[in-house]
């Protein structure tokens, strides 16, 4: 994942806990350079394992400008359609963003990001 450090979040009841992580720069997001991947295999899957295996509520915050990523552990993610990083547009150096601007495919979007 990359470095990292805890911090303190703000809980939907209004307190704050020592229940973050966030994730300088991950090297997952750095190198796969795409959105989708990120919301898809890694943003996703890890707060549905955390809900349902754990019975703890996650919200993952990826920043998509300097690959940092705040884990939220305690806080309830938005619904899917309140979400904004799920609107997120793709990279410019996505490698998949790239192979659709040279198949002259228009999408903004990484297929399943939304």
């Amino acid at each position: 994942m990359g470095r990292c450090n805890v911090n303190s979040v703000d809980l939907g009841d209004g307190s704050s806990c020592n229940s973050g992580v966030f994730v300088e720069k991950c090297k997952y997001l750095e190198e796969s350079k795409c959105v989708g991947i990120c919301i898809n295999t890694c943003k996703l899957p890890t707060q549905t394992f955390f809900k349902d295996y754990m019975g703890v509520p996650l919200l993952m915050e990826p920043n998509f400008s300097d690959y940092s990523c705040q884990f939220k552990f305690g806080v309830h993610p938005p619904l899917a359609e309140d979400d904004a990083i799920l609107k997120e547009p793709c990279l410019e150096i996505c490698p998949n963003a790239t192979r659709r601007r040279e198949l002259a495919i228009n999408s903004d979007q990484c297929p399943k990001a939304s």
